[in-house]
């Protein structure tokens, strides 16, 4: 048997694998019915950039659905935190988001579940300065104004960076923006860093020539999550593994096809071709389970913020984790 051959039966065990968890964490008394689906709508968020927007640009998604008599209503968010919130109040069913965000969320009572996620990705965020600044090192950032989305991806390396420097949280004065905000404080002057994550990473190296003090290697996993509410985790697993599977293999198709893959993120996201080949070759691809290793990385990155007083109090991740039945 080939290589190719087994990687991809591998892969083909992993997706079964997760599919069956997901059909036997959701096996109390509501069962998967074609029927009941019609004329149903799957609710999705996503960002600007990552393999949902791969597979909305794809269509392959609504080819599979629409045999299951499903429909795709497809929904951008700026930033994870946003996207989470909208999963909470039932906004949508389904979205993506970094490592902080599910945390936030689950902190403030959201009733999220961790359904997939992506490798790690270290390099895909990171710290920048103009690209003029004297500023060559984290530890030169004490006193500085830098910015970061609260709550998002980018909010641990920050933590991890500072502590890596030797700076407490508090050295530095942190300032809480929106990308689009905070790139516009950054061109004016406003802040000395911004703590970003791609492609708005990849657009300010290439449009304004921004300089990376430190990316996320070495000290953050920067994995990407899919994540559910559990109602609709509970009600519909089939869906939910039919959406793993169908992100899995457009993740398998675009790690081979990384021109292809720009082109179709320049058409959705309307960034240049140079700015998204960036930043899909710092992405990581293939959906897998969420494991216990993932899990610890993910409550060790809890336990951080709570300690420093970042979410209102201590939260179990596992408890964002559909368990199957015995």
């Amino acid at each position: 048997m080939s290589n190719h051959d087994v990687k991809r039966q591998a892969r083909r065990r992993t997706l079964s694998y997760l599919s069956a968890a997901l059909v036997g964490a959701a096996t109390s008394g509501l069962p998967f019915v074609a029927g009941a689906q019609s004329k149903s709508v799957l609710r999705i968020g996503y960002q600007k950039y990552g393999t949902l927007v791969i597979l909305k640009g794809r269509g392959t998604l609504e080819k599979r659905l629409a045999a299951e008599g499903v429909e795709l209503k497809w929904t951008e968010f700026a930033a994870g935190p946003a996207l989470l919130e909208g999963l909470n109040v039932g906004s949508i069913d389904f979205g993506t988001a970094g490592e902080a965000p599910p945390i936030f969320a689950q902190a403030a009572g959201a009733d999220l579940v961790y359904v997939g996620n992506e490798p790690p990705a270290p390099a895909s965020e990171a710290i920048i300065v103009p690209k003029n600044s004297p500023i060559k090192s984290v530890a030169e950032l004490k006193g500085k104004r830098v910015a970061l989305n609260r709550g998002s991806n980018v909010h641990y390396l920050w933590v991890k960076a500072l502590e890596r420097a030797g700076l407490a949280y508090a050295d530095v004065q942190t300032v809480f923006l929106a990308p689009a905000d905070a790139r516009a404080a950054f061109e004016r002057g406003s802040l000395d860093a911004w703590v970003i994550w791609d492609p708005f990473l990849a657009a300010a190296e290439k449009q304004i020539g921004a300089r990376v003090l430190e990316d996320g290697t070495g000290l953050v996993a920067n994995h990407q999550f899919f994540l559910a509410s559990r109602s609709y985790a509970q009600k519909h697993p089939r869906l939910i593994a039919i959406l793993l599977e169908e992100l899995d293999k457009v993740d398998q198709w675009g790690a081979k096809n990384l021109k292809e893959i720009a082109t179709v993120l320049a058409e959705q996201t309307g960034l240049d071709q140079a700015t998204v080949e960036l930043a899909a070759k710092r992405y990581a691809y293939g959906v897998k389970p969420i494991s216990e290793q993932v899990l610890a990385e993910q409550q060790k990155i809890a336990d951080a913020f709570a300690q420093l007083k970042l979410i209102p109090k201590p939260i179990r991740v596992r408890d964002a984790v559909l368990v199957a039945r015995p």
